[in-house]
């Protein structure tokens, strides 16, 4: 395992992001920004793609005033940059790096190559509106419906990442047979939703595959749902970001696992998953054998 005193690479790999966002936003170019702050084209480079360890706050805060930002989100950029001194095996993040500027794990998602997920209720990248909907409105019960229908609309336009044209994720969902009996919404929504996902897994770059309650426990425990995140490698055959481990928080703060050591482990647990999972042809039968079955 990494050195426990080696600081998460999270907070500045989703500030660099953010920069990277409102420096294109306000039609700056590299050289062009790097030039007004006073910082080498290099320099900008390597905050923007997460390289700079030591992030200096007053360079954060001159990117911020170049690009025009608001006053809370450059406070939210100069707190992921004070968090990146931080060090940690693990990283938690709640409330701040929720929002949907500053959303860590949307950010990360969506620059990922490959995602392998392991889920017990439709996972929110494939997820239709009413499920999506009917989901969100239990979570966030003090909200409004205008409320509701803009987190729908986000959550939506999330799947985009799947569905584009232009190198879409590549996603492999591993579900529990149990999210197909678990009612969300009530017969109509599930047989929907069953159906929906029996389509997408026809698409080249996504695979949904079912653990059956007769596979057991694959690993012998019960780990829990789980995203591996992996961001391929450059030209040159080199990581590109390291792959890192997330895990939802429900109500807690989300985890991220980076070390080699815990993404290598979920890495074997999905392994052992995928061995007493359903084919991917079994898997779509049977999808669509259950949304008839919603429908009788």
């Amino acid at each position: 395992m990494a050195d426990d005193d080696e600081p998460s690479t999270l907070s500045r790999r989703q500030l660099g992001r953010f920069l990277r966002e409102a420096r294109e936003g306000r039609g700056f170019s590299m050289d062009r920004a790097a030039n007004l702050v006073e910082l080498s084209k290099t320099a900008l480079h390597r905050i923007e793609t997460g390289g700079v360890k030591k992030l200096r706050i007053r360079d954060i805060r001159a990117l911020c005033e170049l690009y025009e930002v608001t006053e809370p989100d450059t406070a939210r950029a100069v707190e992921l940059a004070e968090q990146a001194r931080t060090p940690s095996w693990y990283t938690a993040f709640s409330g701040l790096y929720s929002d949907a500027t500053f959303n860590m794990y949307v950010g990360l998602a969506a620059s990922a190559q490959r995602l392998i997920a392991y889920h017990e209720m439709v996972l929110g990248l494939v997820q239709t509106a009413d499920y999506a909907k009917t989901l969100i409105s239990a979570f966030y019960r003090d909200s409004g419906a205008e409320d509701i229908d803009r987190r729908v609309e986000l959550r939506l336009k999330r799947q985009t990442i799947i569905t584009r044209k232009v190198q879409p994720v590549k996603l492999e969902l591993l579900l529990h047979e149990s999210t197909l009996h678990r009612v969300v919404g009530g017969s109509r929504i599930m047989a929907a939703q069953l159906r929906h996902l029996a389509e997408i897994s026809t698409l080249p770059n996504v695979s949904v595959r079912i653990q059956p309650f007769a596979g057991g426990y694959a690993w012998g425990i019960l780990h829990g749902p789980f995203v591996i995140l992996d961001f391929g490698n450059d030209l040159r055959g080199h990581r590109i970001e390291p792959p890192l481990v997330y895990c939802e928080g429900n109500g807690k703060p989300d985890l991220y696992l980076e070390h080699a050591d815990d993404v290598q482990r979920y890495i074997d647990i999905a392994s052992a998953i995928r061995r007493t999972a359903l084919d991917e042809a079994r898997t779509r039968d049977l999808l669509r054998q259950v949304a008839r079955s919603y429908q009788s």
